[in-house]
């Protein structure tokens, strides 16, 4: 099981900056993709950042040049460092992620004799 947790929103004045952070809990997984949606009242929910594990990123095109995701691999932990808000930023911001489970077999014992 994996859980996804959000942080870092609240209210800004225009031109302001925020920074968001999603933390993957859990045990037994790894992380394919991680990325950032948001959905705006009466709006349909829409992809604003994504990163892969080894740090392939893509951004809405409203947001280039504004907002900068970012991951740290030993945290299980992205970010979106948003600058420049406008108005029309606002919305509900959500962590999305990809992942794989991994799994462990029992082990058989090897021994060599001399």
């Amino acid at each position: 099981q994996v859980q996804l947790l959000e942080s870092g929103g609240g209210l800004v004045q225009a031109g302001g900056s925020l920074r968001l952070s999603c933390a993957a809990s859990g045990s037994m997984f790894s992380i394919n993709y991680m990325a950032w949606y948001r959905q705006a009242p009466g709006k349909q929910r829409e992809l604003v950042a994504g990163i892969t594990s080894h740090g392939t990123t893509n951004y809405a095109g409203s947001v280039k040049g504004r907002f900068t995701i970012s991951r740290d691999n030993a945290r299980n932990t992205i970010y979106l460092q948003m600058n420049s808000l406008k108005p029309e930023d606002t919305a509900v911001y959500y962590c999305f992620a990809q992942v794989a489970l991994v799994y462990w077999g029992q082990g058989t014992q090897v021994t060599v004799s001399s």
